[in-house]
């Protein structure tokens, strides 16, 4: 399989991905040590991995930005990377901050501030218009909600939409600190999400988000509460050093190992670019399971780059990131 992905013709037909989501201002502390804040969230991550990976994708994004607590140096990253920037709402209020404490392999989380919701009337009409090939929904802090995810759908019909689960199942108390408890209104939406979207769903989830979802706690049993949807949708479920889980009905689950960095400075985002490098490779291949197998090993060797700098950095080429496949050097 890894000889294929060296040795076949890659014929690139060109995509258009929309990113949905807030962007977030990171403060993260590791062995009680504060860095500086760096810029995060899925459509932070996703587009930037994804303009790295290739130029032959036209990226946007959609966005409510808050101002008043939000430095727009940190914007720098996005210099001269054609990211459409065009739906992003600029607004006079605090904006999406977190802090991620990590410590003994396990990070607490803590929503500081919060960008106002999004609605689905503030989408531009240029995007209405011209349906994207890839909608990438990705809240932090339920910034998406059900009937926002409803109208997308029903704008869209044809569009494959990729969700990332941590931002539409975290439940965050009075204080700001998010938790996964299980929270049957949350829970009952996100259902409903899946079977809205149906075949044309690629969901990724963390483990821990994914037992919240299914209520079980084995792998073999998680992966298969997905299964009574009935549906053609793609399941992906990330377990870090482990690797990752990839279901769809009718086909063998998938194992995919985790590849080796070179080092472990910042975790923060690999799942993200998980799922966008996954997206953009699935939506170039011809989608059968094989070629889904192959989008996750690309996906799982461009996260193992991610978390070996610090902050929205750790970005590399297709061409990098198909040597490392090649290399075949996983952590289990």
């Amino acid at each position: 399989m890894i000889n294929e992905i060296l040795e076949e013709e890659y014929m690139v037909i060109p995509k258009n991905f929309l990113f949905i989501g807030h962007h977030a201002i990171d403060t993260i502390i590791r062995f009680k040590q504060k860095r500086k804040p760096s810029l995060g969230g899925t459509v932070t991550f996703g587009s930037l991995a994804l303009k790295t990976y290739t130029n032959s994708t036209k990226i946007s994004i959609i966005s409510n930005l808050g101002l008043q607590n939000f430095s727009k140096s940190l914007l720098k990253h996005f210099s001269d990377k054609s990211i459409d920037f065009s739906g992003v709402k600029m607004l006079e209020t605090d904006n999406t901050n977190f802090e991620l404490d990590y410590s003994n392999h396990s990070r607490k989380l803590t929503l500081k501030s919060c960008s106002p919701k999004l609605i689905f009337e503030d989408i531009p009409e240029k995007f209405l218009s011209n349906p994207p090939s890839i909608l990438v929904l990705a809240p932090l802090c339920n910034e998406i909600s059900l009937e926002y995810v409803s109208k997308v759908v029903k704008r869209y019909p044809n569009t494959y939409i990729g969700i990332d689960l941590q931002g539409f199942i975290r439940y965050i108390d009075d204080e700001g600190e998010v938790s996964y408890v299980r929270d049957e209104v949350i829970i009952s939406n996100m259902i409903k999400i899946i079977n809205l979207i149906g075949d044309r769903l690629i969901l990724k989830g963390s483990e821990v988000e994914m037992k919240l979802l299914s209520n079980h706690k084995e792998p073999q049993k998680i992966m298969d509460y997905f299964k009574k949807f009935e549906n053609k949708a793609i399941y992906i479920m990330t377990m870090g050093e482990t690797g990752s889980l990839i279901l769809k009905n009718g086909e063998n689950l998938l194992k995919i190992p985790a590849y080796k960095p070179k080092r472990v400075l910042d975790e923060t985002g690999a799942g993200d670019v998980y799922l966008t490098i996954f997206l953009y490779e699935l939506m170039n291949s011809n989608m059968t399971w094989d070629d889904i197998k192959k989008s996750a090993h690309l996906a799982s060797a461009a996260a193992s780059f991610l978390v070996e700098k610090k902050g929205p950095k750790g970005f590399e080429t297709r061409k990098r990131i198909l040597k490392r496949v090649a290399s075949k050097n996983y952590i289990n």
